[in-house]
């Protein structure tokens, strides 16, 4: 029988769910520099500021949260504020299926949409699923940080990837915050389209 696949933006609802997909990236792996997994109302509190400003997707298989990509501001000082740093986390069983090509594939085109111009990932090295990912949605190699965390008694590199979405000579829009973006449709069209990129 064929699985049904729905990205959906996310609700504070699923926080926990959420949370229960990204703690074992925090207790056994070096894929996030957090060590202290966090209370499942400060994870909430983490997605209500995201919401405000960019998308928090999440694909579900059956109605189950499979995986889940989100975009986040990227430093404080005012001209900073069109880019975004993206992040896609999904659950060991669903890799290999294409699920975080389609959580960015409705992710990147919403941002866009919004007027962001750059978007960046950062990635703990060596990690070639996550390096494929984001060359194969278009992102460059752009940098990389030696001895930048230390975690599991050793030192790791991080390196940066960017997604220009604009031309450099063009100049931005005002990006339009997630709680002002009002084209419904757009949104719905876009992640009905990224979910039939699932290979289940």
């Amino acid at each position: 029988m064929n699985k049904k696949v729905h990205i959906r933006m996310a609700s504070l609802g699923d926080a926990e769910a959420i949370l229960n997909i990204y703690r074992p990236f925090i207790t056994d792996t070096v894929v996030t520099f957090e060590e202290i997994v966090p209370t499942v109302d400060e994870f909430r509190e983490r997605m209500k500021s995201i919401l405000t400003e960019s998308p928090y997707l999440v694909c579900e298989v059956d109605g189950e949260i499979a995986g889940y990509a989100y975009a986040s501001a990227y430093r404080s000082r005012a001209s900073y504020r069109w880019n975004r740093e993206v992040t896609v986390y999904l659950r060991p069983e669903y890799r290999g299926m294409n699920m975080g090509t389609a959580l960015y594939s409705a992710l990147i085109p919403i941002l866009k949409a919004q007027n962001y111009t750059n978007l960046l990932a950062v990635v703990t090295l060596p990690n070639e699923g996550s390096k494929r990912l984001h060359e194969r949605m278009g992102f460059k190699a752009c940098g990389v940080f030696n001895q930048v965390g230390y975690k599991k008694q050793q030192w790791h590199q991080v390196g940066w990837w960017e997604l220009a979405l604009i031309d450099k000579e063009t100049q931005p829009l005002e990006p339009i915050l997630l709680k002002d973006f009002n084209d419904d449709s757009f949104v719905r069209q876009t992640m009905l389209k990224a979910a039939d990129l699932v290979k289940i």
